[in-house]
């Protein structure tokens, strides 16, 4: 059995590029929609499983850069324990012994692993994306602890440029082994460079101490014909043409409330494919199904052109206290909606369920 003969599998990878490249796919393609978030396997154990029958339109292959105590680093890592509270390099003093103590990907025995799961997404057809959380300015900030990484941006841009040099050929090493290997379709990675109202640092210094190092992976990632999902929360709007510019492909999830959906829509649609996330703060928790619904059709509505540049998404992790019903909704209405507007520009709408 096909997609065509079903609506609820899969789609083969072919139809998850021609959403991200604009050539028309059959339906808008789900990436992380069943995104469970803190909690929620916990809430509903077994029952999520019923919701397994909605697909998933790509399959991840993750690695994990952020067990620092994996590194082998000469010190003790001191954890205070938020995130953002994390200080594995007090002292610029011993950047030269970190950057030394970067992790070689030739050496990292994970690949094993993935290998198997991309060989096996490979023979299902499915789109594969190589994924590592973490970029320039999330791993700093876990790295020097995010209050002493504003600091650095004023007291020690020298230093900064230096470990997101390193960061960089750290990335683009895995990148180059991940390429070699898994054979991805694409690279998912974070910064949530926004918060609720604007970004965490100017324009300007995004331009200066970051944005080199996007140019340099996306120009990486360009060459090798792989495409380049970026998930960063908060409001991005001031810097969505940078990182355009510097070769992000796919963007997740311009959230709810701090961004303006329209303009970025109306602006932005034609560089930039979204990853359109549902509002997991609000839409999800508080509405119900039928307002579930109404929200992804809105932004369907909203972000999907006749030649695609849209994907739909779980705006975050999904978590406990969120409805199973409003849940099921979205999920539904994605795939029925997701389906019915591509018909408009596509093809009929195959056998529904």
């Amino acid at each position: 059995m096909s997609y065509l003969d079903d609506l609820y599998l899969p789609l083969p990878r072919e139809e998850v590029i021609k959403a991200i490249d604009r050539t028309r796919p059959i339906r808008i393609p789900m990436v992380q929609a069943r995104w469970w978030g803190e909690g929620l396997e916990e809430q509903y154990g077994k029952r999520l499983r019923e919701l397994e029958c909605y697909p998933e339109d790509a399959t991840f292959l993750w690695m994990d850069l952020s067990n620092y105590s994996t590194w082998n680093l000469p010190w003790r890592i001191k954890d205070y324990g938020a995130h953002d509270a994390r200080c594995v390099l007090e002292s610029w003093d011993r950047l030269d012994e970190f950057i030394a103590h970067l992790p070689d990907p030739e050496k990292d025995p994970r690949f094993e692993d993935l290998k198997k799961q991309a060989d096996q997404a490979h023979r299902d057809g499915q789109y594969v994306l190589y994924a590592c959380w973490r970029l320039f300015f999330e791993r700093p900030w876990e790295i020097r602890g995010m209050r002493t990484l504003f600091m650095d941006y004023y007291l020690h841009p020298n230093e900064v440029h230096r470990l997101n040099e390193a960061l960089c050929s750290l990335y683009l090493g895995y990148l180059r082994r991940a390429i070699r290997e898994l054979h991805p379709d694409g690279y998912w990675t974070s910064d949530d460079l926004g918060h609720q109202k604007q970004l965490f640092m100017s324009l300007k210094m995004f331009r200066d101490l970051l944005k080199p190092y996007y140019v340099r992976i996306g120009s990486f990632l360009r060459e090798n014909n792989l495409h380049w999902w970026l998930h960063s929360c908060g409001n991005n709007s001031l810097v969505l043409g940078d990182l355009a510019e510097a070769g992000v492909s796919v963007f997740h999830p311009v959230q709810k409330g701090t961004m303006d959906e329209t303009k970025v829509a109306r602006e932005f649609g034609g560089s930039l494919t979204f990853l359109a996330g549902v509002d997991v703060q609000h839409v999800l928790q508080e509405a119900d199904p039928a307002g579930v619904r109404a929200e992804v059709r809105t932004l369907i509505d909203t972000f999907d052109r006749a030649d695609g540049g849209m994907c739909i998404a779980a705006g975050n992790g999904i978590v406990s206290g969120t409805p199973i019903e409003n849940i099921e909704a979205f999920l539904d209405e994605a795939v029925l909606y997701g389906t019915k507007h591509r018909h408009q520009w596509v093809r009929p709408i195959p056998g529904g369920r």
